[in-house]
């Protein structure tokens, strides 16, 4: 991806901002002239104005200017680049393609991982949440033989370990005659055809994709598992990656020893939280609750008797 100009001196001037914290136009002008996009002009006030601007209006990054602190500028609402928005991952996406597209000659030495395909269905998706349309779509699950026809509500998109989904709002009748809500997520990769209706609907109010996620670690929600307060110890090097990408947003460390370092998180332990523990076999043991601990004990012997008959 190719970024055009005016959007790398936009990427380039939230980010001297946000590194700065609290930065003079003379200061933005000083670094502005050393770099290549320059060519050796000031950035005028006129242009830094435009592109402030800009980037409200793209971006949704408000640049505020601190007048009685010496005329100095920040970013206004600085909640809005937190590691999980979508400002943030914008801003990230954009400025790592932008590097990625000006080093082509290193193409053969830099290694990405595959992100599931997207171009079908991301655009249907985005198109339905702006018109409040639902959407129909054919899913086939893993392990079913036929695939299914549904169609819901999509309140919010939502990426996991390299994937896209969708968390689709259905309404069902119930005994009393009253409508019973329920909630459903779907992998882009598992759905094979996606239109969409002209049925509107309204989302509720209350809705908040955000907190409707957050007791989970992945993308399970309903699944019966109930809040925990997980204790996890990380022996060796995992401390230390566990301290620089928590697992969940929760997470805190509660002590350290020689060679380990307690976590706490707050968060469902469903399966895919098990498993993914699982995958550090000897380098994560877990303290609390028992019952999980007793799962991964139990997941990790019926690994082991996988190899019993390797020949």
């Amino acid at each position: 991806m190719n970024i055009p100009t005016k959007f790398k001196e936009y990427i380039w001037l939230v980010n001297t901002i946000r590194k700065a914290g609290r930065i003079t136009l003379a200061e933005i002008n000083e670094r502005w002239v050393k770099t290549e996009m320059s060519g050796g002009v000031d950035l005028a006030r006129a242009t830094f104005n435009r592109h402030k601007d800009a980037i409200e209006d793209i971006f949704g990054i408000y640049i505020d200017c601190d007048r009685q602190g010496g005329y100095k500028y920040f970013i206004g609402n600085e909640d809005v680049l937190r590691e999980k928005t979508v400002q943030n991952w914008m801003l990230s996406t954009l400025s790592v393609n932008n590097l990625i597209s000006e080093s082509l000659s290193l193409q053969k030495r830099i290694l990405l991982e595959p992100v599931s395909y997207t171009d079908d269905y991301l655009p249907v998706v985005l198109e339905a949440m702006k018109r409040s349309v639902r959407i129909a779509v054919l899913y086939k699950k893993y392990g079913d033989e036929e695939p299914r026809a549904l169609d819901f509500e999509p309140y919010c998109l939502k990426m996991f370990r390299q994937r896209w989904y969708v968390l689709g709002h259905f309404h069902r009748e119930v005994e009393n005659g009253e409508d019973g809500d329920y909630f459903g997520v779907f992998s882009f990769d598992r759905i094979q055809e996606m239109t969409l209706t002209d049925v509107k609907f309204e989302i509720d109010p209350d809705f908040d994709a955000e907190t409707y996620f957050s007791d989970s670690f992945g993308v399970l929600v309903h699944d019966d598992t109930l809040l925990e307060r997980v204790v996890i110890r990380a022996y060796g090097y995992e401390r230390y990656y566990l301290r620089d990408l928590p697992l969940h947003s929760s997470q805190r460390e509660i002590s350290q020893g020689e060679d380990y370092a307690d976590f706490e998180l707050q968060l469902r332990p469903t399966v895919d939280f098990s498993s993914h523990l699982l995958s550090k076999g000897n380098q994560i043991k877990v303290l609390s609750p028992q019952w999980l601990a007793e799962e991964i004990c139990e997941m990790h012997a019926e690994a082991a008797k996988n190899y019993e008959t390797v020949p």
